[in-house]
């Protein structure tokens, strides 16, 4: 069994070496640099992950999207922080998949029972990937939502002394969470470099949440000159409800957890009282005989 697993695994290495050299793949330096330009995240590149990314970049260039997925893709990669193209994105989700796949080749020659196994962790793979970003989208939605009835109810009181959104904005940002800081320093940016209503339109579509939509959508008009006080005044009445809401479903999901804690910390009481009751019958036992 020594034997085999040796002889599998040089030629697993020698056919990738092989293909390495055909496919002219990068060097490993480069593609670790890939690899971190390809996601903001501060975790180290692993070397797996630098040649899968150089591999994905190769694969890419067959992968054709229609208009309205590379787009919605498009934004949805931006507002996640990665920097990649969505053709590269889906490729590195796919050879991730064929690298696992590759593992039936020794299982062919050791334990081909364990073949299923393998296409089965290929797949589960690749829907993971490639539902990473809507995963990592979805948790910076919701701590952008989950600020926005302070924003609304900061915008409601500025509006009575000023109606400058650029200056709104950049004031509000300084005491802004990190995620929604770093949301409206592109934001800003971009509305410095071009008009104002198309930046924010760019803005609600990065995110395609109808909180925010009601947001941008109260903003706009404020550019355009209407008078948008009461708006913002119902707008923040609702969202105050919506967060009541939203920290009611929270505490109603503390109770079963603190319940699982409560009655192991009982078994445990009533533990401690049947040993000692225990005891004291061995020892009068004892006494007795």
């Amino acid at each position: 069994m020594g034997q085999l697993f040796f002889v599998g695994f040089l030629l697993a290495a020698g056919l990738f070496f092989l293909l390495a050299d055909v496919l002219k793949l990068p060097t490993l330096s480069t593609s670790k640099a890939m690899r971190g330009a390809g996601s903001s995240s501060k975790r180290a590149s692993g070397t797996v992950e630098a040649w899968l990314m150089s591999g994905a970049v190769k694969v890419s260039k067959y992968i054709r999207l229609d208009e309205y997925k590379h787009s919605r893709m498009s934004n949805v990669l931006k507002a996640a922080g990665y920097s990649v193209t969505p053709e590269v994105y889906e490729a590195y989700a796919i050879t991730k998949a064929g690298a696992i796949l590759s593992g039936i080749i020794p299982c062919l020659i050791l334990i081909p029972l364990l073949i299923p196994i393998v296409v089965f962790l290929a797949v589960l793979s690749y829907f993971r990937e490639i539902r990473k970003a809507d995963e990592q989208l979805k948790v910076k939605r919701d701590q952008i939502e989950g600020e926005l009835p302070r924003f609304v109810a900061t915008i409601e009181q500025t509006l009575k002394a000023s109606r400058d959104v650029l200056a709104m904005l950049e004031t509000y940002k300084k005491n802004a969470s990190s995620a929604f800081a770093q949301e409206l320093d592109i934001l800003t940016a971009d509305m410095r470099s071009s008009s104002y209503e198309a930046a924010l339109t760019r803005f609600e579509a990065r995110f395609n949440s109808p909180m925010l939509s009601d947001v941008v959508r109260g903003l706009i008009g404020v550019l355009r000159g209407d008078d948008s006080a009461v708006y913002f005044q119902m707008l923040a009445h609702d969202f105050k409800a919506l967060e009541l809401q939203r920290l009611k479903g929270r505490a109603q999901k503390v109770p079963p957890k603190i319940r699982v804690y409560s009655f192991v910390m009982l078994m445990c009481f009533l533990l401690t009282y049947l040993v000692i009751i225990a005891i004291q019958i061995m020892d009068s036992l004892g006494s007795m005989f």
